[in-house]
């Protein structure tokens, strides 16, 4: 059956997967937490069918590189500065206390310090999933309070990339050896990660989005699917193999390259189903390795580690954003978004325990924590927001704890809002194709001073608008990594002008999902084509073959001398009689 293992352990890591996750979303609570549940159902440590341990940890690692991959691709230094004052000095300060107190811990229980460090660097990080899904559920994550607790947690990210940078160089060096050998093997893995750095983001900078550039040209989406995938996964291998780096780091430099492409939407679309299909893997491997007597072995320890995540990181986070003169409102979002760790804890203890410096039980610990951690996050959050609506309910009392924060945080907040979202206000329209008609309607809406957006998947189209001054994409609209690219949350039009049903049905889909105030303007070639179209929430569909049929009774009735009343009453007659459009168009402003 070893021919089969790696089907069996595919299966079974889904399946448990899909049923723990469903389970734990129906409950309001991060999927993770039910990914990780289905590795330990899968797992050695519980009666029941076992996957296959060496193949779950091959897949996960292709997880570690998406995941990384997807990290650097999303990383933008604006987004950072937008909120350094805050967000640096504060992940920092939060950083080294968590780390501080995690070492202690774990000296205190017989462990050494260097594996105590890392336990401690592992729980100081939080999980970008979960707190990016907490802010969403509770309307935040567009907010300042939002801004500056996704730039904390970049902060964080960037302080856990440096530590898997130098931890191979510490751990090979020798406690007895001195100072000198472990300085110069660290400056001798600074040296090559700078080298690597410079020829991924230097040299890469240039060739990757040439070589993205050439393949989207070829209008194949497999194509330049397999292109993205490719530069991911050669050049964390290649940081591996010849630069003795992580995998992970090689995948986040990887994406910091292509993310210098203007087609990095589309590279990010594309990414974004294999790397949550395997960062699931991932999450479902860790499960693997958590046998559940671990919390009954060692409950003081597991207790311990909780604390520093639920209670020392909030209470530091609370009062590093209190000193620094920001609101009540602000400290709690960014405390409270913060108490769990998640993905980057992992993937540092994974390298830690390949590298012999952290023993079996501190990926346990961590992975007891982050189930505990990951379930109770949510209940905090909300229990935050009632705290918070109890002191505004005692204006007093409100005004007297924000009295040395709001004149200032007015101003903040605004620098936050003026450097991370920018609407212009003349953006209400979106394009979706450029051929023929998209080009009329363009010309349409800049008669009435609406400035379009335009995607399209023809990348040379796409640069000769962008030198023309016109706001345009590369991606398949029917993505809605590529429709949020375009700010579709806040746009009143999406024209689609895609001539096949197939090609438009999944951006309807997709735009509707994420704005239901849309006005969806579609193009049909069939009449048949009305009906889907208006169930998945067209406002008003242009049929060719009706207005085929408008043109030829027009041109008939001209040939016949027929007066411009008759004309005009004709062609409203068919046009009703194939009822082109479902019904009036909502008032709105132009």
């Amino acid at each position: 059956m070893h021919e089969l293992d790696l089907i069996l352990t595919l299966a079974m890591a889904f399946a448990g997967a899909l049923i723990f996750g469903y389970v734990t979303q129906r409950l309001g609570l991060s999927p993770i937490l039910g990914y990780l549940l289905a590795g330990i159902a899968i797992g050695p440590f519980t009666p029941g069918p076992v996957a296959d341990a060496g193949t779950a940890t091959q897949l996960a690692e292709v997880g570690v590189i998406l995941l990384m991959f997807g990290v650097g691709l999303h990383f933008h230094f604006k987004d950072l500065l937008a909120v350094r004052r805050i967000a640096i000095p504060g992940a920092i300060g939060q950083s080294v206390i968590a780390t501080a107190l995690g070492a202690v811990v774990a000296h205190s229980l017989g462990w050494g310090w260097g594996a105590g460090i890392v336990l401690g660097i592992a729980v100081s990080v939080a999980s970008t999933v979960v707190l990016m899904r907490v802010l969403m559920d509770n309307d935040r994550l567009a907010t300042p309070q939002g801004h500056i607790a996704v730039g904390w947690l970049i902060v964080e990210d960037v302080f856990t990339v440096v530590v898997l940078v130098l931890l191979p160089a510490v751990a090979s060096s020798t406690p007895t050896a001195g100072a000198g050998p472990m300085l110069a093997s660290i400056g001798i893995a600074v040296a090559k990660i700078g080298l690597l750095a410079v020829i991924v983001l230097v040299a890469g900078g240039r060739v990757i989005p040439w070589a993205l550039t050439q393949v989207a040209r070829t209008r194949s989406r497999e194509l330049f699917t397999l292109a993205v995938l490719t530069f991911a996964l050669v050049i964390a291998a290649g940081s591996s193999i010849v630069f003795g780096a992580s995998m992970a780091l090689g995948a986040f430099l990887a994406g910091m390259a292509v993310g210098q492409s203007k087609l990095s939407e589309q590279a990010a679309a594309d990414a974004l189903p294999m790397r949550d299909a395997f960062a699931v893997l991932f999450f479902v491997s860790v499960g693997m390795l958590f046998d559940p007597r671990f919390l009954l072995e060692k409950p003081l320890l597991v207790l311990a580690v909780l604390a520093i995540i639920l209670l020392a990181k909030p209470l530091v986070a609370l009062a590093i954003v209190l000193a620094l003169r920001y609101t009540v409102s602000t400290a709690l979002t960014v405390a409270i978004g913060l108490a769990q760790i998640g993905e980057f804890s992992f993937i540092l203890s994974g390298l830690a325990r390949k590298l012999g410096v952290l023993p079996r039980e501190g990926e346990s610990v961590l992975v007891a924590s982050a189930l505990l951690s990951i379930s109770i996050n949510p209940l905090l959050f909300r229990a935050a927001g009632r705290l918070e609506a109890g002191l505004r309910n005692r204006p007093r009392l409100w005004r007297l704890l924000n009295r040395r924060a709001e004149a200032l945080t007015r101003l903040r907040n605004t620098a936050v809002r003026e450097r991370i979202v920018q609407p212009d206000p003349r953006v209400r329209a979106i394009v979706v194709g450029y051929g023929p008609v998209g080009q009329t309607v363009k010309q349409i809406l800049d008669g009435f001073s609406i400035q379009p957006i335009i995607i399209d998947l023809n990348v040379d189209t796409i640069k000769r608008l962008e030198e023309e001054g016109v706001p345009a994409i590369y991606g398949d609209a029917g993505k809605a990594d590529i429709l949020r690219a375009a700010g579709v949350e806040k746009a009143k039009y999406l024209i689609v002008t895609l001539p096949d049903l197939a090609a438009r049905t999944p951006v309807l889909v997709a735009a509707r999902q994420i704005n239901g105030e849309l006005i969806i303007l579609s193009r049909a070639r069939y009449l048949t084509e009305r009906e889907p179209l208006e169930q998945l929430g067209a406002a008003a569909i242009c049929i060719e073959e009706a207005e085929a049929a408008v043109g030829l009774s027009e041109l008939l009735l001209r040939a016949e001398h027929a007066p411009e009343e008759r004309i005009d009453s004709e062609t409203e007659r068919i046009r009703a009689e194939f009822a082109i459009r479902r019904g009036p168009l909502p008032p709105q402003s132009v």
